[in-house]
């Protein structure tokens, strides 16, 4: 199987070829979903076509806590039809899946009263571990284990004495979510898909009643596309209701926008081998180890503004760390928050009792001939979600078409990737690269880490850290215009990299040195080059300036002041 490049070239072919003829099935919508479900269909032999309006991930997909877990907290809620299930996808992901890109962590939940607790925490997580193991799909991670006060507080010295009386530690995962919907773009791409991000819906075609396709406007270089598909999907989380707006028909359901806010503070702020998780008076705090930081979330409130730019208020960011610093011997304070970041989770909510209960479940509804909506369900669930969604579009089909293959397809970076680890010694002392290096990129592009030390091979200097963001190679920046997809400057420090959030700067003393190294690759003059860089500027002080404000209506109106950098 050839590797797949979401290049310039690609994307202008891959929109002609769309236009040109009928596809089968049409995806709208560039997250997790949407990208998972091009990957399914494509793998049953369907032509298929997957456009998104921004950038991949662009929305909720990029903006979550970065975990694959089977949601400890659902166990209490006795819904365990969906832990099953995520804790199967969970286990698919680690060990065959995405190896590469999915990685095990460990949390430590602290106990807080003796005897009963201990036994009600620690009966939930036996459960949760026998569950894993009980589908095949656990064997990637340790069981948890029974901790007392002087051993937790070993693993976490960070913790007050007084916080806890003993603890459980348990694993789960955490990827990037930005880079895997990427890497789930480029392996739907490698099978035959044809991909375009920049690419917004403004309208749908209709025969009678039927839907038969899209017009879609090319956001970067103008002009309209006509896509005809004798199925579409639409997958666009948050803008479920929008998009079906155009359609001009009555939903079966609708989605509700909930907003969580994360915060990322350096690794050396909290003392700890293990991550965190914290009970709140309304959900779960998380306090996951992110490479060189710590990730610390989050928030859980309703969210009617502005869907592509939600913003952090300082009421939001002062939740967050007032309850983390519940249990730390030595708080944090505003001046240690790195980066902040804003998501939005799209929750169902039906026109009745029976549809308002699904929350973090997913449905799959088929509205009008020709048009199928898949909403709902959680990150680690994709993959059932496209399923679901294509397996309702087929019965659209006048035809044949083969099962769902998805739980057998790795995607692009995963064969070859522990040979490849297994080498990385003798990898670095083939390029000259540090073995430090060589197991950042193995960890975020698996085996296709080789084309990025092609680069590197034909202009050694691509083998320096980008400046003022060391985490990085400038090879990396390069890769992202030439091979991911991105777009702007914006796409490169936000979502292929993540020095937005990793640098107290947020990414502002990269701009300049990301926007040259990502120039030759999209044909940008000096002039774009001037407003890449200033409108970066001008997205990160808008940002810096909506986390001042005290509530929501504020902090939104004062993100907004940074337009995006193309009409949208």
């Amino acid at each position: 199987m050839r590797t797949a490049t979401l290049g310039p070239a690609q994307r202008a072919e891959s929109l002609a070829a769309m236009a040109e003829r009928e596809l089968d099935v049409l995806v709208i919508g560039g997250g997790v979903v949407g990208a998972g479900t091009a990957l399914d269909a494509v793998t049953r032999g369907l032509s298929t076509g997957l456009v998104e309006a921004r950038d991949w991930a662009s929305g909720t997909s990029s903006r979550s806590s970065k975990l694959i877990h089977g949601g400890l907290r659902y166990l209490e809620m006795l819904d365990f039809a969906l832990v099953r299930e995520a804790l199967k996808e969970r286990g698919l992901l680690l060990e065959r899946l995405a190896p590469h890109l999915v990685k095990p962590v460990p949390f430590l939940y602290p106990l807080q009263h003796k005897g009963w607790e201990r036994l009600y925490a620690g009966s939930g997580v036996a459960l949760y571990d026998a569950m894993s193991m009980a589908r095949g799909h656990g064997r990637g991670l340790p069981a948890h284990r029974h901790l007392s006060r002087r051993h937790a507080l070993r693993v976490a010295p960070a913790l007050r004495k007084d916080a806890l009386v003993g603890a459980l530690q348990y694993y789960d995962a955490q990827m990037d979510d930005a880079r895997f919907v990427t890497t789930l773009v480029r392996t739907a791409v490698s099978y035959g898909a044809k991909a375009a991000n920049r690419a917004r819906v403004t309208g749908f075609l209709r025969e009678g009643e039927r839907v038969v396709g899209a017009r879609v406007q090319d956001v970067e270089a103008g002009g309209e596309y006509e896509i005809r598909a004798r199925q579409i999907v639409n997958a666009t989380g948050v803008w479920t209701d929008d998009t079906q707006a155009m359609v001009g028909e009555r939903g079966q359901f609708h989605v509700r926008a909930s907003k969580g806010i994360h915060l990322v503070v350096p690794r050396d702020r909290i003392s700890s081998t293990s991550g965190l998780i914290l009970r709140t008076e309304k959900s779960v705090l998380f306090v996951i180890p992110w490479g060189r930081h710590w990730i610390i979330g989050t928030t859980d409130t309703d969210w009617d503004l502005d869907k592509a730019h939600p913003a952090a208020s300082s009421a939001d960011i002062d939740y967050l760390l007032e309850h983390v610093n519940s249990v730390l011997a030595v708080p944090l304070s505003r001046d240690d928050v790195e980066g902040v970041y804003a998501g939005l989770r799209p929750l169902l909510a039906g026109e009745s009792d029976a549809t308002s209960k699904l929350s973090r479940e997913h449905t799959v509804a088929h509205p009008v001939p020709g048009l199928v909506v898949v909403a709902g369900g959680k990150y680690t669930t994709y993959r059932v979600m496209a399923k679901d969604a294509v397996d309702e579009a087929v019965r659209g089909l006048d035809q044949r078409v083969a099962d769902c293959v998805t739980e057998d397809v790795p995607l692009l970076g995963a064969e070859g990737y522990r040979a490849l680890w297994n080498a990385r010694a003798r990898i670095a002392a083939r390029t000259g690269l540090h073995v430090v290096r060589v197991e950042h990129l193995l960890n975020r592009f698996g085996s296709m880490a080789e084309e990025v030390l092609d680069l590197i091979a034909a202009d050694p200097s691509l083998g320096e850290p980008l400046s003022a963001a060391d985490d990085y190679l400038r090879a990396e920046i390069v890769y992202a215009a030439s091979h991911e997809g991105a777009r702007h400057l914006d796409d490169v420090l936000t979502r292929r990299t993540r020095i937005s959030i990793e640098t107290f700067d947020r990414g502002t003393r990269s701009a300049r040195d990301a926007a040259e190294l990502m120039a030759p690759v999209l044909g940008w003059d000096k002039d774009h080059v001037e407003r890449e860089v200033a409108h970066y500027e001008k997205r990160v002080e808008a940002e810096r300036e909506s986390q001042l404000q005290p509530d929501d209506l504020t902090a939104d109106a004062a993100r907004l002041g940074a337009p995006d950098i193309v009409p949208l």
